[in-house]
């Protein structure tokens, strides 16, 4: 099968355009889509465009982020591209796979599954290799080596996790409501479970509260935002146990608790600016 990528829409947005493709992953072993919002041209035809990843949340695909965040409008003043990837492999008809909205199709939790069962589920490569030697490959236009990463809940604690354990990789990492500390809230347990097995040492290398004591030579201050009405606030997100963590490990970090803000699209929406320019400030140093 062919994995080089197959152009399948294109829309023009603020002189740039959304294009979505389809190639066959071998990581994954499945046929899988991703979006790229290219910005306009620049004047000069040798400058290439830095990319910001975006890692979606459950029951997301690559579409959500694409149509619903806006972030194109500042992506195009900015000179940044886009890159979304799906959240999960899709149609390998596994057993149990859409049983449920927060574990399987959808829910890929961007790690690699050790598991037997899982054993596609291998999206943390997917997203850390696989996709940038795509992308380097086939958009000579994108410049791959300029990368920051962002993320909203389970895509947040893929940016943060993927982040610290990659940091000559990415320039900077932002989130919107990360699961931060997976181990000890109900969705990263279920999902950890199946994917990994029992073992709670194996868990901690995709907990981002954990790994930032590991990873302190963080130079670029991680950005979160995190609505203070977002029902999943407590039990699940717990964002001042990575705050607490950070601290500890002198890593920098900005948290900003938004009032009356929940965790839906339009909380993303309101921010979205604010994550882009942080990271263009960031793919724009020397």
């Amino acid at each position: 099968m062919d994995s080089k990528p197959t152009e399948i829409s294109s829309s023009k947005m603020f002189g740039g355009f959304n294009k979505r493709y389809k190639h066959f992953s071998p990581t994954l072993g499945c046929s899988m889509t991703f979006h790229i919002y290219f910005p306009p041209s620049p004047q000069s035809l040798s400058k290439k465009f830095p990319v910001l990843y975006w890692l979606s949340g459950l029951t997301c695909s690559d579409e959500n982020f694409i149509t619903k965040s806006g972030a194109q409008r500042a992506a195009s003043s900015e000179s940044v591209a886009l890159i979304v990837p799906d959240t999960s492999p899709r149609g390998l008809n596994v057993e149990g796979e859409a049983d449920s909205w927060d574990f399987g199709v959808g829910a890929g939790f961007y790690l690699n599954a050790t598991q037997e069962k899982w054993k596609n589920w291998r999206m943390y490569d997917y997203v850390v290799k696989e996709l940038p030697n795509l992308v380097k490959e086939n958009f000579p236009q994108l410049d791959t080596s300029r990368a920051s990463i962002s993320g909203h809940s389970m895509g947040g604690h893929g940016a943060l996790t993927i982040y610290l354990k990659n940091l000559d990789k990415y320039k900077s990492a932002s989130a919107f409501a990360p699961i931060v500390n997976p181990t000890n809230c109900p969705w990263g347990q279920k999902a950890f479970t199946n994917y990994l097995g029992g073992n709670k040492a194996d868990w901690e290398e995709y907990d981002a509260t954990n790994l930032v004591a590991k990873f302190r030579d963080v130079s670029a201050t991680i950005l979160i935002d995190q609505g203070e009405d977002d029902k999943f606030l407590a039990d699940q997100l717990m964002p001042h146990k990575f705050q607490e963590a950070c601290k500890a490990a002198n890593v920098p970090l900005l948290l900003r608790m938004q009032p009356g803000y929940d965790h839906s699209y339009y909380f993303i929406a309101t921010f979205i600016d604010d994550h882009i320019s942080h990271h263009a400030q960031a793919l724009n140093l020397p």
